[in-house]
Order: C-alpha cells, then structure tokens, then sequence
C-alpha cells in the first residue's frame, strides 16, 4: 500500500503534536513537511518529543517545497483558507479541524469541495461521531415532548464558543426533530428570559483550566432525564481520526466529506 504524505499546518499547537506523536511508526502515513510560524527551523520529531528529528518546520506554505497527497489543518479560520489555495493548486486533499469559521468562509470551502477531495469535521473522535449518530436516533424517537440542551467545557485557551462539537451535537438533534439549528438555537441567557421557547435547543459553555473537550447533551421530561455525554481525557483521540480521516481522503475524487463518510456511519 503506499504511504499516504502528509503536510501539517499547525504544527506547534496541541494538536499538531499529538498528530505528529500518533502519526510515528505508522507505515502508511509519512509527515512530509510541517508548518508553524512560531517555531521555523525546529525538527518536528523534537517539537514532538519523538526519537527521530523528521522534517523541519517551515514558517509559511510558500516555503513547502515537497508533494504531498494530505494536508491537516488544525490553525485559525484564516490559516485554513490560505491551506485551501495551496491544496487547490496542488490538487492535494485536506482534512480541516478548524473551527469558528464565519457563512462566508464555510462557503469558500464547500465550494472548493468541486476541485478537491475535502474532510471538515467539527471532531474527529470516532466516539463523538458515533454519539452525533445516537443523537439523532435519540431525538427522533423522543421528537417535542423533551427540553434538549447542550452543555459543553473546553480549556482556557480555546477562542470559540459553543465549540464545533456542540454545534454538531446541536445540529444533529435538530436533524432528528425535522427543525434546523439556526431557527431554534438558544445561545445566551441572563436576566428576566421568561420561559423557556417550547423548540428551543439552549447552549452552555464552560471554559477553565486544561480540559481537553466534555460534551453533554440532556434531554428532559417530565420525570426523567436522559443525558448523552463524551468526555475526552487526551487529544490523541482526535488525533487518530484525524489520521484515518487523511489516509481515507487519498485518492479520493473532489467532494466535501465528514467522519461519517470516513467512518461509515
């Protein structure tokens, strides 16, 4: 089988080191260069804590000048874009674990799904897309008669609220109601709020400390509760899907893909 080449944007961040640490002695995948404008000319093996040095890390994507077949991206909205232009040229899949993307952005790389083979995920933890699957299953049996609210927690780095994973979670669950997220989704409460809208599906979020992603999803009625959670304890978990997500998109013909595809779900 060949080895899948991998380019990673982001390579500094906490993901991009737990990719690199999961990617090594996998003889399928081979991260061919690596990109962070923090830390140029640092070998990825010792930003990674790994025994062997591996490629260099460059401060751009101009400065990329190997093949490869994959790109990751785990940056910003705006790093993610520019990974897009450089894999359109290329012809070169992506995997974008970015979040926090604005419509108008979000439509750039739906449209760029025409040219090249193209996984978005908002988490790439097989256990969050099976729970995405429950989800759905869950609020089309359980249908109006249920309150649904989402609470998540991340650590206190991260810059968007609700995190992606929320959104989906939301997302999938107004899949399951027949509704769409947008026109039932309930962000921020504070003050006199009355009661609560009969549809709505309400967000918490809590950001403190180290906590790498906790997700819960409560639906509740009258008399019970019935509560769907993922609770991540390590990032490598993320990092995995995100690699099978990568080896899956070589060779594939352009389209926009998710874990589901990749998964089978």
């Amino acid at each position: 089988m060949a080895v899948c080449r991998i380019l990673l944007h982001g390579a500094s961040g906490r993901m991009g080191r737990a990719i690199a640490q999961c990617a090594d002695g996998d003889d399928g995948l081979e991260i061919v260069a690596a990109v962070a404008p923090d830390v140029p000319g640092v070998a990825l093996g010792t930003l990674a804590a790994l025994p062997e040095p591996g490629p260099e890390v460059v401060a751009s994507l101009e400065e990329v000048d190997v093949d490869f077949d994959v790109a990751i991206d785990f940056t910003r909205p705006e790093g993610t874009l520019a990974m897009l232009n450089r894999c359109q040229q290329s012809g070169a899949g992506l995997v974008v674990g970015t979040t926090g993307f604005s419509a108008e952005q979000r439509q750039k790389l739906e449209l760029a799904a025409s040219e090249i083979p193209l996984c978005i995920a908002a988490n790439f933890s097989i256990g969050v897309n099976v729970a995405l699957k429950l989800l759905r299953e869950a609020a089309s049996v359980l249908a109006d008669d249920y309150d649904v609210e989402v609470i998540e927690a991340h650590h206190r780095h991260k810059v968007d609220a609700p995190s992606g994973t929320a959104l989906a979670m939301g997302k999938a669950v107004a899949e399951g109601l027949d509704r769409t997220l947008e026109e039932c989704a309930v962000y921020a409460r504070e003050g006199h709020t009355g009661p609560r809208p009969d549809k709505a599906i309400g967000f918490a979020t809590v950001r403190a400390g180290d906590i790498v992603g906790e997700h819960t999803v409560m639906f509740v009625g009258e008399g019970e509760r019935i509560e769907i959670s993922h609770k991540a304890s390590s990032r490598n978990n993320f990092a995995t899907g995100a690699l099978r997500a990568a080896s899956w998109l070589r060779g594939r013909t352009p389209g926009l893909y998710d874990m589901t595809d990749v998964l089978g779900l």
